[in-house]
C-alpha cells in the first residue's frame, strides 16, 4: 500500500503546492485579524475604554470593565488597569506595581453619597482591626472626595496607585488632595470592588474580565 505522503499518491500535495496553500492560509488569517471588530469588552454603556494606560512609567493593560447599577439606575462604568491581566480577585489584589481603577460617571453623584458608599464598601470587606489600621488614611480619602465635590455625568475619576507615590485621586485628569501612602490602602480600596462582599457582583465579574 502506498503511503499518503508518497509523491506518487494523487492525494498528496507537491512541495510548491504546499507552500502556496500555506501562504494562502496565512493571508486569510491576516485578513480575519484586520477585519475583525474590536473586542466588545472595550465599550460598555456607550463608554469606550482605552486598551492600555501609562502610569508610573509603565504600561497597564485593561483587565476588564463593568457597570455599577442599583435596580434600573445606572451609576457608573468602571475599568481596571493592571501590569498583567488577572482573572482571579486574589491575584489582581496581590499584583505588584502601578494600578488604575477608572470610574466613568453615568449620573450626577455628590461627594457625601460617594464617601458613604466608599465607607460602606470598606467596612463590608475589612475587619474592625483592619479598619483601625486604615482609619487615618480613610479620613484622608474622605477629605479628597470632598475636594472632588459633585461629580457629573461624563466625568472621569481615576484611583491611581504607584509604589513610589501611593494613591492619587484625579478628576478629569486633575489630581485632588494629597497622595495617600501604602499599597495596603490601595488594596483596601480595590476590595470595595473585588472583595468577598463587593459593591456589585456583576461589576466584580466584569473587572476580572468575566
Amino acid at each position: 500500500m502506498k503511503s499518503l505522503m508518497s509523491p506518487s499518491c494523487p492525494t498528496a500535495l507537491s512541495r510548491p503546492l504546499r507552500r502556496c496553500a500555506a501562504t494562502l492560509c496565512a493571508t486569510l488569517a491576516l485578513c480575519v485579524l484586520v477585519l475583525a471588530p474590536p473586542a466588545s469588552a472595550m465599550e460598555i454603556e456607550g463608554v469606550r475604554f482605552d486598551e492600555a494606560a501609562r502610569l508610573g512609567g509603565k504600561e497597564l493593560l485593561l483587565n476588564g470593565t463593568g457597570l455599577r447599577s442599583v435596580f434600573v439606575i445606572k451609576g457608573y462604568v468602571a475599568g481596571l488597569y493592571l501590569p498583567e491581566r488577572a482573572r482571579n480577585a486574589t491575584v489582581a489584589l496581590a499584583t505588584r506595581g502601578p494600578k488604575r481603577l477608572q470610574l466613568r460617571l453615568l449620573r450626577e453623584v455628590d461627594s457625601a453619597t460617594f464617601v458613604k458608599a466608599l465607607n460602606e464598601g470598606l467596612r463590608e470587606n475589612h475587619s474592625e482591626l483592619q479598619m483601625n489600621v486604615l482609619a487615618d488614611r480613610v479620613a484622608q480619602l474622605e477629605q479628597t472626595m470632598n475636594q472632588v465635590g459633585t461629580a457629573r455625568r461624563g466625568d472621569i475619576i481615576n484611583f491611581d496607585f504607584t509604589p513610589e507615590g501611593g494613591t492619587i485621586v484625579a478628576l478629569n485628569g486633575i489630581p485632588r488632595g494629597q497622595a495617600i501612602p501604602g499599597e495596603d490602602f490601595y488594596q483596601a480600596v480595590l476590595r470595595i470592588f473585588l472583595g468577598e462582599h463587593p459593591v456589585d457582583r456583576s461589576l466584580k465579574r466584569g473587572l476580572l474580565g468575566g
